[in-house]
């Protein structure tokens, strides 16, 4: 995927406040390639939210990780795609018939209002698990080869990418080479990990073969946002 370093950034709105976040895409407008609405921000505004940041003209990444039979999850899908997301989450461990569901649902309500086809993306493993979480979830380890294991699922399900951490970037690529690579979990150097697991750098991340990174606290909670937005965007840059 040939991308422009600013277009690479998908920034976390992780709030429940909608004057917050629409503040912060007015702030950013321009400076990054969209913006990430999860579940925090959906609980609190809903569809809505979505319409909002995506008539600014900006990329809409709506994180729900649906995970239920494939009949409810292909009806969450087809209403994301309705209002006009560019790219939508399912959990990978929901399975192949789940993932088909998604990417049917997604196809048919784009379509039905004139939307592009959003990219459905199988989230592999939590960002926030380690290697000594894995057991407790019924996962045989490592994480890296778990990651492995769902990528493949969600490829032969027909997934447009995955999302994963940085650390298994590189394997996924290799199992994966036409699908879109979505990272969270990117501190920039200097900064700390919070609650995350398994981190890296912006240019470590590019440099192993993502495409998108989900970048919320070190944009978002910054004295200048704009500014150290545009930090990162430097850094990707001075990687490529």
């Amino acid at each position: 995927m040939s991308l422009a370093p600013r277009e690479r950034v998908l920034v976390a709105l992780d709030t429940d406040r909608r004057d917050e976040a629409l503040g912060l895409v007015a702030t950013l407008r321009g400076r990054v390639g969209g913006f990430k609405i999860g579940l925090e921000l959906f609980s609190a505004c809903g569809p809505e939210i979505v319409r909002a940041v995506r008539s600014v003209g900006h990329e809409v990444f709506v994180d729900l990780k649906l995970h239920d039979i494939p009949h409810t999850v292909a009806g969450a899908a087809a209403a994301l795609g309705r209002i006009g997301a560019g790219l939508l989450t399912v959990h990978a461990s929901g399975g192949p018939a789940m993932i088909e569901a998604a990417v049917e649902g997604a196809t048919r309500g784009a379509a039905e209002a004139g939307h592009p086809r959003p990219i459905v993306l199988a989230v592999t493993l939590l960002t926030s698990l380690a290697e000594r979480d894995l057991a407790s979830v019924g996962l045989t380890g490592p994480c890296a080869a778990v990651v492995e294991r769902l990528a493949r699922l969600a490829q032969d399900a027909g997934a447009g990418g995955v999302v994963c951490s940085p650390l298994e970037v590189a394997d996924v690529r290799r199992g994966f080479a036409g699908g879109v690579i979505v990272v969270p979990g990117i501190r920039p150097t200097g900064s700390t990990a919070d609650d995350q697991a398994r981190v890296a750098t912006p240019r470590a991340a590019v440099a192993a073969g993502a495409d998108r990174l989900v970048i919320g606290r070190p944009i978002t909670r910054a004295a200048n946002p704009a500014a150290a937005a545009d930090a990162i965007v430097a850094e990707i840059d001075a990687s490529a």
